[in-house]
């Protein structure tokens, strides 16, 4: 197949940074997509210059499939770019791409930093509050920005959470390339888009490992304890592209703890609209909007609608019916893991542990508290833990 489709990245030196092979394949093209910036530095004229559609969609590009059409992005077009998105859309030999330097490549190279040691970040189109998880002293980030404005923003955030130095990097690796240093107390006001900022991080951050306190989440009391939490999201063995059904998810913090663990997301299913609203909470609370998928409803009647799981967990109301209806909906190398508090619903898993295999588990906890003026140790609910692939 002969690509129709040309994916070029620019930086803001504009044609004089393009190697030939991405200036002849710009000349060869009919029509040119991009932003009105991106469009301006490669001195695109007005019959051939199709600036993208507010909001944002390749449909326009799309539509032209077979004519010769560039697509223009912000250096790495699959870094935070168009070219992903492009890409999901065609096969392999409908395009070719010509990246160009990123701009965390730019800002590494400027300061000296070990790229694969830095978090990068596009908050450009994303709740600051990325930045909560991957806080830590000794750690850098690099974080794309929409505007002047939001620099400001991220000095105001950076401020409630310990506060730190900002360099603000304008339009880097074109004439017009400005490096300014700042603190968040008192951060640029006067900054200009492009923009990006980079950071020497501040803080403890989140530890990696699952079972954080109960206290790091909005909850009424109906939630999986750190310890069995631990426990569950080893049984789940959470991994890169998969996705959870949560059903019963009380607080959503074995979600949050699946999302963070580097999974897809989760879909939480949850009938009490007070314990959703918790679960909203925790999504915004560790940057997980776009990622923690909250209904509301009861299981089994919310699960058909879902797209299949990758993994179950059943932390509450575990039925017949319920585990019918998983059992029915989801794919072959399915991994279930359910949780029981109830001796009925404990003798409802040591059955389905009978025919359907798997591991059983009893979790027995005790932590030491007051008992007069000496300490004792205070049992918690038996848990059972079944865990089965299906």
């Amino acid at each position: 197949m002969t690509p129709w489709l040309s994916i070029i990245g620019i930086g803001e030196d504009g044609l004089n940074g393009l190697p030939p092979a991405s200036r002849e394949a710009l000349a060869a093209a009919e029509i040119v997509f991009g932003g009105p910036r991106h469009l301006r530095l490669a001195e695109i004229t007005e019959d051939r210059a199709r600036p993208w559609p507010v909001p944002f969609s390749i449909a326009p590009v799309l539509a032209l499939r077979g004519r010769r059409v560039a697509v223009l992005a912000s250096g790495d077009p699959f870094w935070h770019g168009a070219g992903g998105s492009l890409a999901a859309e065609l096969e392999p030999g409908e395009w070719r791409a010509f990246p160009a330097p990123s701009t965390f490549s730019l800002i590494a190279a400027r300061l000296g930093w070990r790229l694969e040691e830095v978090t990068c970040l596009g908050l450009h189109a994303a709740p600051l509050d990325r930045l909560g998880p991957v806080m830590r002293d000794g750690g850098r980030a690099i974080c794309l920005l929409r505007d002047g404005a939001a620099v400001a923003e991220l000095g105001d955030w950076l401020e409630t959470h310990g506060g730190a130095e900002m360099l603000v990097c304008e339009a880097v690796g074109g004439p017009q390339e400005r490096l300014r240093t700042c603190s968040s107390v008192d951060p640029l006001r006067d900054a200009r888009a492009p923009v990006a900022v980079a950071i020497n991080l501040p803080g403890s951050g989140l530890s990696l490992a699952p079972g954080r306190g109960t206290d790091a989440f909005a909850h009424d009391g109906q939630i999986t304890k750190g310890p069995v939490r631990a426990l569950t999201l080893t049984a789940l063995a959470p991994r890169p592209g998969e996705w959870l059904w949560d059903i019963g998810a009380g607080s959503g913090s074995v979600s949050v703890e699946w999302c963070l663990a580097g999974a897809a997301g989760s879909h939480a299913i949850e009938p009490r609209a007070d314990r959703v609203a918790n679960i909203r909470v925790n999504a915004a609370r560790f940057a997980l909007q776009d990622r923690l998928h909250v209904h509301h409803g009861a299981a089994p009647d919310m699960l058909a609608g879902l797209p299949p799981p990758d993994a179950v967990f059943v932390g509450g109301g575990g039925s017949v019916a319920l585990f019918e209806a998983v059992f029915a909906l989801a794919s072959p190398g399915t991994r279930l893991v359910a949780n029981a508090v109830t001796i009925e619903t404990q003798a409802l898993l040591a059955t389905l542990h009978g025919t359907q295999g798997g591991q059983l588990l009893k979790i027995d906890l005790a932590e030491a508290a007051p008992l007069g003026g000496m300490r004792g140790w205070q049992a918690a609910r038996t848990v059972v833990q079944w865990s089965v692939t299906l």
